[in-house]
């Protein structure tokens, strides 16, 4: 079973702003958790979300580069709090949340930014592949441990995949890529997984009011891609060989928008479980497009037992599940 996905003519597109998403939106009194929010998209994130009156929580593996980046935005009328986390580490994952927890305030929104792209062979933990690891399994056990706070917040969250999921469906014969890696392969499973995790937090949180979205930002050039040689950016059609970005992408701040409206916008009240791209519901992938490697989701990243599947194994593995 699927979730329903179609799109639902918000009004916006791929050139939207989050400034144009949010319009008059006010979310002062809100507080909003947003893991990376301080390079890339996740800065224009914090700085659209903060600017709406939210006090934010960015939680970041490097505490002092984040307070310095951060320091760009100046006043807003939210605030803007840092605090250690390392996603790829369980312990640091749960020390963060402990923090949370014990502050007591209710999580309105949680953006699930971070996120690390076809990096060599890593592996982190008990050996776990690093980009399932960090992208997937560090913010479902975040997720899992600040619930309290989500439910009390009747809380939007909104997990950060893209059009990598088409490259790759869980590889449940080896998740963890014991044999033959392959960097894009493995980031194209993590987004798969940033996906079912959306499903599957859906389902489970509709009742106790929390909805969970998942988000394609859109090609944009940010940090994301420190872990590439400019040579293969050049294959791919990036940039040009003089390091010049392809017109066709978005900038950071206009891929920020999708995450922004999924997280904030009134026309997705009731929804959940389903694949947002250009500031609308995605529709499904129409296999014989032409576009169909850069529009639309896949069947195997918005599938209920694919989801159901993964949150098993991702219990597992964690030793976190706050619905068993």
């Amino acid at each position: 079973m699927t979730s329903p996905q179609q799109a639902i003519g918000s009004g916006f597109g791929r050139e939207s702003t989050p400034a144009e998403v949010l319009g008059d939106t006010d979310l002062s009194g809100r507080q909003a958790v947003i893991t990376g929010g301080y390079s890339g998209l996740g800065l224009e994130t914090t700085r659209a979300i903060a600017g709406a009156g939210a006090d934010v929580v960015v939680p970041a593996r490097r505490p002092d580069a984040a307070a310095e980046a951060l320091a760009e935005l100046g006043d807003q009328p939210g605030s803007v709090t840092v605090d250690a986390l390392d996603l790829a580490d369980l312990d640091s994952v749960a020390a963060f949340a402990d923090r949370l927890v014990s502050a007591g305030r209710p999580v309105d929104l949680l953006i699930n930014n971070a996120a690390i792209m076809a990096c060599p062979e890593t592996r982190v933990g008990p050996g776990w592949e690093a980009q399932f690891a960090t992208n997937h399994l560090g913010h479902y056990a975040l997720a899992n441990r600040i619930w309290p706070l989500i439910a009390d917040g009747g809380a939007r969250v909104v997990a950060l995949s893209s059009t990598g999921h088409k490259a790759s469906p869980i590889r449940w014969a080896d998740v963890m890529f014991e044999q033959d890696y392959e960097k894009w392969t493995a980031y194209g499973q993590a987004k798969t997984a940033n996906a079912l995790f959306a499903v599957g937090l859906d389902l489970r949180g509709e009742e106790h009011g929390v909805r969970a979205l998942a988000v394609h930002p859109g090609g944009i050039m940010t940090p994301l891609q420190r872990h590439l040689p400019k040579e293969e950016m050049i294959e791919r059609g990036w940039i040009d060989a003089e390091g010049n970005v392809n017109e066709l992408f978005k900038s950071p701040e206009q891929g920020a928008a999708t995450s922004v409206w999924a997280a904030t916008s009134s026309q997705l009240d009731g929804m959940g479980g389903v694949y947002c791209e250009d500031c609308d519901v995605a529709n499904r992938t129409d296999p014989d497009s032409q576009f169909a490697r850069f529009l639309g989701v896949d069947d195997h990243a918005i599938d209920h037992g694919e989801a159901d599947r993964l949150w098993a194994l991702s219990a597992e593995l964690t030793g976190v599940d706050a619905f068993a």
